[in-house]
């Protein structure tokens, strides 16, 4: 286990990374870090959702039981008209978000974005428009958690909503998988906290969870500690019924979920919208 502490854009910034396979906790003195432990407990990923009514945007990926899959999903839900009135739509391997009236967009920029996007062996799943700075600097050479370096949490004051991203990489029969959040510092804006999160050959019928609240309220508390671990069970159709089921009925509005074959890389996709026409 790593950390440090560096300057972006004048703002602090703490970085903090998790290595696969480490044991012990860390509990920094300073910049805000929580503190971590290896979580033991595999939670069941319905009874969470279902017993968060907000848990804002969320990225689950891991590995199917039988472990063949690599699986990942990703939600999106909204409070306001504006951030109720979306849809994911296909575009190209990935999908992005769009409006389902157009006349009623308010304020497109946090809103309207790609959340997953390829990139030869590598499904990049984020909420937001850092898909596309991870696609880019990945695409240059640069490392996922690097390329987040030149990004922090969103600016909508007073919530300072993180940005979290992930990235699954299969080739030749191999898996593993990126996690990250960008934070502020429990609601600072002066200070950006950078955490990324690596899992090797990830164990069949598990998978990491990681979403932008802890919970409804107003400010909007911030996810905090390590991505919970989850049970990943079922084929894909039943297990983007048990996401969508579980997510709570008025606020949620549109899923992804996609189960990658580790052995050849041909893939399986899933969008559930509310909003119909």
């Amino acid at each position: 286990m790593t950390g440090g502490s560096g300057s972006t854009h004048g703002k602090c910034s703490v970085i903090f990374s998790r290595p696969p396979g480490h044991h012990s906790s860390c509990d920094a003195q300073t910049g805000g870090l929580s503190h971590f432990k290896e979580e033991k407990i595999m939670l069941q990923l319905d009874k969470e959702l279902k017993n968060n009514e907000y848990p804002g945007r969320g990225i689950v990926i891991g590995r199917s039981a039988d472990g063949k899959y690599a699986v990942t999903a990703y939600f999106i839900m909204g409070r306001s008209s504006n951030s109720r009135n979306r849809v994911f739509v296909t575009e190209g391997e990935g999908i992005r978000t769009e409006a389902f009236d157009p006349s009623k967009l308010e304020d497109p920029s946090l809103i309207i974005y790609a959340p997953v996007r390829v990139l030869g062996n590598d499904t990049i799943v984020t909420n937001g428009d850092q898909t596309d700075t991870i696609y880019e600097g990945m695409a240059a050479g640069t490392t996922f958690e690097q390329s987040l370096r030149s990004r922090e949490f969103e600016p909508d004051c007073p919530n300072y909503t993180p940005r979290i991203s992930g990235v699954m990489h299969v080739e030749n029969g191999a898996y593993d998988f990126s996690m990250s959040i960008l934070k502020s510092n429990d609601g600072d804006p002066a200070c950006c906290n950078r955490y990324t999160f690596t899992y090797d050959n990830p164990a069949a019928g598990e998978g990491r969870f990681i979403h932008t609240y802890m919970h409804d309220g107003n400010p909007l508390p911030s996810f905090q500690g390590e991505p919970k671990k989850v049970e990943i069970r079922g084929d894909i159709d039943s297990f983007t019924e048990l996401v969508w089921n579980s997510l709570n009925e008025e606020n949620k509005v549109s899923l992804f979920v996609r189960y990658i074959d580790i052995a050849t890389g041909e893939y399986e996709s899933r969008i559930v919208n509310k909003n119909k026409k």
